[in-house]
């Protein structure tokens, strides 16, 4: 068995991925590993569609602003399913966001009338996936491995909370916190996630 993991740091891209083991490797695929990180490693595909997520997170509103409404038209328009995870601090963020099929989480900063219609915490099945949605609590030292202990037998875990945009693989599960969309930026820039789920998982941070 092949293992690939490949991180752009500029990008923040991470694509997970395997491929039943070859007698030999040709230098085609070891030159493809190296100098395209965004490119999953050559698998054989099993005719799977492609499903396109759009992840937002902290969006600390109490309305629907411009910024967000740039955000859906410029990056979730032709998405085909929404995860927020938590501090919407409004009902009316989600109910702008459920223009597509909407997952939400509560967070620490969330309103009474949020917390009584979203949970603390969901898993999400996509074309064979998992996906943790949970928003996170406490210090964002160690927040990862609080969150982990939160799920069993998932792919993905899908998280907010820190501000701090993250894009990584740890024994086999991906992390990912798409940044604060439109709160106050721990990182560069605000930012939103995009999750490319077919037979593997990528996912992609984009500042906005």
């Amino acid at each position: 068995m092949i293992v690939g993991i490949y991180w752009d740091c500029p990008g923040l891209s991470t694509a997970i991925g395997w491929r039943g083991a070859h007698l030999r490797l040709s230098f085609y695929y070891i030159l493809l590993y190296f100098m395209d990180t965004y490119a999953e490693y050559p698998y054989v595909k099993d005719n799977r569609s492609m499903v396109k997520i759009g992840v937002i997170s902290d969006t600390h509103l109490k309305a629907v602003s411009s910024e967000l409404v740039d955000i859906y038209e410029n990056y979730l328009s032709d998405v085909e399913m929404i995860l927020h995870a938590g501090d919407l601090v409004c009902l009316e963020v989600a109910d702008y966001l459920s223009q597509k099929p909407l997952h939400v989480v509560q967070g620490n900063m969330d309103t009474v009338d949020v917390r009584e219609r979203f949970p603390k915490k969901e898993i999400v099945e996509v074309g064979g996936f998992r996906l943790g949605l949970i928003h996170g609590w406490g210090s964002p030292l160690g927040i990862e491995r609080r969150i982990r202990s939160e799920f069993n037998d998932v792919h993905a875990i899908i998280y907010g909370h820190s501000h701090r945009p993250s894009n990584h693989a740890d024994e086999g599960v991906l992390f990912f916190n798409p940044g604060t969309a439109t709160g106050f930026r721990m990182a560069g820039s605000n930012s939103i996630g995009i999750l490319d789920i077919a037979d593997t998982i990528k996912g992609t941070i984009i500042p906005v």
